[in-house]
């Protein structure tokens, strides 16, 4: 059983793996891999979450002083 890095396993949830990788994990799923489903489970999850997140940006204070650095 090919044990797969959590990179390659988000790169299949966004559609973004290559054909090799998509096929080794859809073969992997079809040979019933608990532990492969359990962890994209998770994964899809962690996802939902982060997409419920309201992102905000940084106060201007914060972007001064990080200008200020890069100018350095």
């Amino acid at each position: 059983m090919k044990t797969f890095k959590e990179e390659d396993l988000i790169l299949y949830l966004y559609k973004d793996a290559s054909p090799q990788l998509t096929t080794a994990i859809e073969k992997a799923l079809a040979d019933d891999d608990l532990a492969l489903k359990d962890r994209l489970k998770v994964l899809q999850r962690t996802i939902k979450q982060l997409d419920k997140l309201k992102l905000q940006s940084p106060s201007k204070k914060s972007l001064r002083e990080i200008m200020k650095h890069v100018g350095k």
